[in-house]
Order: C-alpha cells, then structure tokens, then sequence
C-alpha cells in the first residue's frame, strides 16, 4: 500500500508529509485548495509530465516521494529484475527530483530511469483520473478491459496469436518482395551472375586485405626505411671512422690493456665487453633486416594490383573480406531460387496458407477465452451495476468476429447497455452520460479488483455528474472494495466522505507573501464539520452537524453489514 506522500515545492506546496492508512482514504477540500493537485504529484512521481509552471515560485527544484510497503512476490522479482536489492520488510522508495529540464528518479534510494519506475508502479498503484471514465467512449479500451478479467489463459492464447500474426506477416512480406515479372527476373539473375563471378575470380581470402596493407606500407616508405637504417648502421659499426664499433673497440682496448693492474677493473672491462658484444649483435641483425627489405617493381605491383582489386569488392559488396564471401554465398542462394522461381514461390504460397490456418486456429481459441469470459463479467458487472442504482440496466459484451485479423485477434469487442426499460441494448457511448460512464467505470474497476493484485487504487472525483442515493451506492462500492485494496479518493460529496476509514482535508492558506495548500487528516469531530461543510451549511449549526452525523452512522452500518458478510465467507 501507499504509506505516505512527501512534497516540496510543487505549485502551491511548500512542504508536505501524509501518511495514508489501510481502506478508504477520502479526500476532500474547497474549490481550487489543490486537491487534483496532490494525486498530480503522485503522476509525477511516477513519470508524468513535468513543466517549469509547475515548480514552486522562487525556487530551483521539486521533489516528490512515495513510501509503499508491498509483501507481493511480483514487486520483489521486479526489483531484482531492475537490479535493485529488495527491503526485507517490503519498503519501497520512489523518489523524483525535479528542475526545468532535468530529473532525477530513484528507488529504494538508488538512480533509475523514467521507464524503470514505471514498470514497478504498474505492480504498485492504479491510478483513475478524473476523465478516464471517457476512454469507454473508444471500443479498443473494451477489449482492453475484458482482456485484462480474462486472466493467465488468455495471455497464453494471445502470446499464440501475436507469434503466429508475425510468422504471417513475415510470409506475406517475403511474397510481395520476392514477386518478380520475367524480365526482372532476367535482370536480377544476369547481374547475380555477373557479381558472382567476380567475387569468384578474386578468390578472396580473409585476413588477406591486412596482411597486404602491410606489406604495401612497407614498401611505400622502404626508400626513406633503408636510408635511415642505412645511417644507423654506420653510426654504430666497425667500418666507419667514428662510429660507436670503432669506438668501443678502441676503448676495450685501453681497458684490457691496464685491467690486470688492478683486481677492481675486471667488473668495468665485463661491462663494457658486454657493450661490445650487444653492439655487434645488433649490427648483424641490421644487415640481416635491410637485406631482406630489398624488393623488385614486379612484387611492389602485384601487391598494389591485387589490394585495389580487394578495395573494390569490399565498396561493391561489403565493408570487409568476410562480408564479401557472405554476399557471394547470398548470390548463389539467389541463383539457386531463380533457377526454380516458380517452385519457390509455390513454396511461399503454401507456407503462408499454412501460416494463415495456424493463426485462424489460435485467433479461434483466443476468442472462445475472450467470450466465455465476456458472459461472466457481463454477469458481475450487470450486478454491480445495478448496486450502483442502474435499477434497471442491461448490460452485454459483445464479442463478434471482425472483417480482419489483427495481433490481438479477429475479435471486435464492444460494451452495450440499456438504462430504460423496453430499450434496445446500443453501444455505450451513445446511451450513456458522463456520471453514467463514471458508474460504469466505477463497476469495472470493482470487478477487476477482485482479480487484481494491485494494492493501491487512486479515484480522482469518480463521482462526477452523480447525487443522492446514487451517491451512496457508489461510496458502498469504494468501501466494498477497500476491503480488498487501499483505496484513495477525492470526492466533493458527503455521502462518499461519510464512508472514510480515514479522512483527509486539503486546505489554502494565503498570506501576503505567499498562498500554500497542505493536507491533515481529521479527527472524528473534524470530520463532522468538513462533511457538514460538504452538505452545503456556512456554518457548523447543530442542525448540520446532526445530518453530518447521522451520514456516519449510515456508513457505520453499512461497513458492519460488509464486515459480517465477509467473516461468514
């Protein structure tokens, strides 16, 4: 669940710290006291869009940090997945740090990417925003929906059907590519032939091209090589007056001719003999070299012939030798398919036949899944519909065959409903209204949650265009399903906010200097006087109190009902 939220510096909050309990969070608070705003900082904190308005006047950076305590193995595999070593009390920390053109997430104290946090807050938080409700106006959110209750066996059928549309697809392309008209054909068969045989004639080996550009770099300079070898060679030998051979004879000479003198001279005499004997080593493999450095016009062009032959096949077809050999071998594949193009593409043919039956097959049994599953949750949310006074609706999932086949299947999925008795079932979006969508959504998120192991949900005013007793059933839907799931809500209506295990007001505060919203979570006799305030009363009179009252005692009772039904399960 969601622990607590901090924030500093977002828009009109300067600092703030709440700690979120188990059950039904209520929000609520006056127009414009920042209540969207607060659930906005948790979208960020997650990844959302931030913009430099929205950074508190004055100040450099924000920051927003989610505490969550989760015991779900799926978070934890998620964390190890992410490299992140997991708290052993199921603690995780996610933070954003915020400035104009820069951001900072981290987790469990550790740098992230965007991406990354929210590949773990899918296992965290579900989070309706105050327009979500409208995504039922599209038919592919119905499909996203009956796919998402249809559970482990759908996603092994779906897996099926999106390998099997990708081995079709790659088929087909194959086809379209490889149709060719008898002149293309000659064309392509003559100049596969044509750059066969050249790569064939040169016989290129690899490593080859290297090995000559040694050698070609080597003759190029041997001129300035062997001048310059040349030189040495007289400056260290025997033969030319004052070279170092001459010189270091000489001075052995001298040496031996005194060393016997004096005991203490022989260490001088071994070194400098060693000196001589290293200098005539090194002069003798100095002649040895520059004999071999000589070379004929012939060789030196026969190594520039055949490097330019290299240079051109690898322009022609490869940036190196190997990739040379692997084109001609691609060459000859060709060849081999023109030579029997007809068979080839027959061949195609009856593949992609076979692939299009593989994926009639699995796109069959992927909408058997998806419709024995649709009358089940047509079932469940007809029933919770009607708990949220749809007294009398009728509700279907319809599950037809499409004109095509697309990576999801050949089914087109779409919600119908009937609010009046006597009245045709039609598509959602052309029946219902806006607090009507927001119900139905309502229905959905109760439905699914049975089956969800996200912990936390996040509804931002689902109470739109909604009142009165409607109003209450949708609180005891929300405290229906806080049983299963921490769930947070902003509302403006006092039904919803008598039901609150924990309620919380968000308030503004101005001041000459500055205005700042903050959040507390109220005691019972608070709690009183904010839902008086939402009954629409100026003051706290004991008139408004007394209805206020009266509200929680309603909710009181309804939550006992819950917790009996639940300990007779």
């Amino acid at each position: 669940m969601l622990q607590s939220l901090h924030v500093k510096n977002l828009a009109l909050m300067e600092e703030t710290e709440v700690e979120f309990g188990r059950g039904l969070n209520i929000l609520t608070g006056e127009t414009g006291a920042g209540k969207s705003l607060l659930i906005g900082s948790v979208n960020l904190a997650l990844g959302g869009k931030f913009e430099k308005e929205m950074l508190r006047k004055g100040k450099e950076n924000a920051l927003v940090e989610l505490v969550f305590v989760s015991g779900d193995d799926r978070v934890r595999r998620k964390l190890l997945q992410l490299e992140l070593e997991p708290e052993e009390d199921g603690t995780v920390i996610i933070s954003r740090k915020m400035q104009v053109g820069k951001s900072v997430y981290k987790i469990n104290g550790e740098t992230v990417t965007a991406r990354q946090v929210k590949e773990l807050a899918e296992l965290l938080i579900d989070i309706h925003g105050q327009h979500e409700h409208q995504s039922l106006l599209n038919k592919k959110k119905h499909m996203e929906i009956l796919d998402a209750y249809c559970g482990e066996e759908f996603l092994k059928a779906a897996e099926a059907v999106e390998t099997a549309y990708k081995e079709c697809r790659e088929i087909g392309r194959a086809l379209e590519e490889e149709a060719m008209d008898e002149e293309t054909l000659s064309r392509e068969q003559a100049l596969a032939e044509f750059e066969l045989q050249e790569i064939e004639e040169a016989k290129p080996v690899p490593g080859e091209d290297e090995e000559l550009e040694k050698r070609y770099r080597l003759m190029v300079n041997g001129k300035k090589i062997a001048e310059n070898l040349t030189e040495s060679y007289q400056y260290t030998g025997n033969d030319a007056e004052g070279g170092a051979g001459a010189a270091l004879s000489r001075a052995l000479r001298a040496l031996r001719s005194v060393f016997s003198l004096d005991e203490r001279l022989g260490d001088l005499e071994a070194q400098l003999s060693e000196i001589d004997s290293l200098l005539a080593d090194y002069n003798r493999d100095l002649a040895e070299y520059m004999a071999d450095l000589e070379f004929d016009s012939e060789d030196f062009a026969a190594v520039e012939e055949r490097l330019n032959l290299l240079n051109r096949l690898k322009e022609k077809y490869g940036q190196t030798i190997e990739a040379v050999i692997a084109y001609g071998e691609e060459r000859v594949r060709l060849l081999e398919k023109i030579s029997d193009y007809d068979a080839y593409m027959q061949h195609l043919e009856k593949k992609l036949a076979a692939a299009r039956k593989k994926l009639e097959a699995a796109c069959a049994v992927l909408s058997g899944i998806r419709k024995k599953n649709a009358a089940v949750l047509t079932k469940q949310l007809k029933e919770a519909l009607v708990h949220l006074n749809f007294l009398t609706v009728e509700f279907e999932i319809a599950v037809r065959k499409a004109s095509g086949i697309t990576a999801r299947g050949y089914d087109d999925v779409e919600f119908l409903i009937s609010t009046n008795p006597g009245e045709t079932l039609k598509p959602l979006g052309q029946v219902a209204s806006g607090g009507e969508l927001s119900r139905v959504m309502l229905a959905i998120k109760t439905v699914l949650a049975g089956r969800d192991s996200i912990d936390t949900l996040i509804f931002d005013e689902i109470d739109t265009g909604i009142s009165g007793r409607t109003a209450w059933r949708v609180s005891e839907q929300l405290d229906t399903v806080a049983h299963a799931h921490q769930v947070l809500c902003i509302t403006h209506l006092p039904q919803i906010a008598a039901m609150a295990d924990w309620h919380f007001v968000i308030e503004k505060s101005s001041s000459q200097a500055s205005t700042i919203t903050d959040i507390r979570v109220l005691e019972e006799e608070e709690s009183l006087g904010e839902l008086a305030r939402l009954l629409g009363s100026d003051a706290l009179t004991e008139a408004a109190l007394s209805n206020a009252r009266e509200m929680r005692v309603q909710a009181a009772v309804h939550k006992k009902g819950q917790a009996e039904d639940i300990c007779r399960l």
